[in-house]
């Protein structure tokens, strides 16, 4: 017998008055895996967070995490989770050791517990050389680090983190990659949240995609990509009156019409041979005397998915969350 999965969500419904935050969201989380949970802002992906957490009740749906009732267990649930969002939740006027030694007790851990295992989680987070500085003084990337080891204090077997991310340069948003891919390489079963699609295509085993509260698609990042259909030629030419010559030629390499985006002087089409249509493109163009800047064939990315899916691309949401 396969094992329970992690998180088990059925039919989840949550309304504001005449708003539908959610309108039947289904989803699972296997044990020991990421699934990753996308969609535009508003889309519902927080409501579901907050009602699988038990911060909220839904009206209608049952959900069960490791094993428990989110509306009938919610205080074995809440034993058996570990939460990080947005927003660090760090008291700044503590240092990074006391933090994490007071969730420690808010969990019940003797003294000499959680004493010892807050010094544990700074050695994993390599906060060591901060630990005893008041959080206050923690840049973005140190803060998040300590929220979500505080999530991580009594071990728990399930993580929810939503949006972990959001806001963190490059090289912060690397490092909390890291951790959350040790995380499950442990065991850990993590529902995570993310605007940024990258995210999910390095972390995530599954991805559901959600939008106007309800979920739209389902399947790893390359099923949700295969979807949107297979490789594509590009061709950046030098000379914009020539874009027509070009989209005449690329279309007797490729199938189907042609794709001209003007202002980038660029064209593209759909192929089945791969680099065999590239080879052939670049002798049908050179023959014409179409001067190109740029040639390749593009797999579609998860961004070209979310497009697809939702009607607009994922760096908008981000663009309007950073506003």
């Amino acid at each position: 017998m396969s094992p329970q999965p992690a998180v088990i969500a059925d039919g989840l419904v949550k309304h504001y008055k005449t708003v539908k935050a959610i309108d039947g969201v289904s989803l699972e989380v296997p044990e020991g895996t990421v699934l990753g949970v996308l969609g535009p802002n508003g889309a519902g992906k927080t409501t579901t967070v907050r009602v699988l957490t038990t911060l909220i009740r839904p009206d209608a749906g049952h959900a069960f995490v490791a094993g428990a009732d989110v509306i009938k267990q919610p205080q074995e649930v809440r034993r058996r989770i570990g939460v990080s969002g947005q927003y660090a939740a760090v008291d700044e006027y503590l240092t990074g050791y006391e933090n994490l030694e007071m969730v420690g007790r808010l969990y019940h851990l003797p003294r000499r517990e959680a004493k010892a295992r807050a010094r544990e989680l700074l050695r994993q987070f390599r906060l060591e050389d901060a630990a005893d500085r008041p959080a206050k003084g923690y840049s973005g990337g140190m803060r998040r680090r300590l929220d979500l080891a505080g999530a991580l204090v009594a071990r728990p077997p399930v993580i929810f983190l939503d949006e972990p991310t959001t806001g963190l340069d490059p090289r912060s948003r690397g490092d909390m990659w890291e951790v959350i891919a040790d995380l499950v390489s442990g065991g850990t079963s993590v529902l995570l949240t993310t605007q940024y699609l990258e995210e999910a295509d390095r972390l995530a085993d599954d991805i559901v995609v959600v939008d106007h509260g309800t979920v739209i698609a389902h399947g790893t990042a390359d099923q949700l990509k295969d979807e949107v259909g297979g490789e594509r030629l590009e061709v950046t030419v030098a000379d914009g009156a020539r874009l027509d010559d070009a989209r005449r030629l690329l279309e007797r390499v490729g199938h189907g019409d042609a794709d001209i985006t003007e202002h980038t002087r660029r064209v593209s089409v759909a192929v089945r041979a791969g680099t065999r249509s590239l080879i052939e493109g670049v002798r049908l163009l050179d023959e014409a005397g179409v001067e190109v800047k740029d040639i390749g064939i593009r797999r579609p990315t998860l961004d070209d998915a979310f497009l697809a899916l939702t009607g607009h691309r994922a760096e908008d949401d981000e663009q309007e969350a950073a506003s």
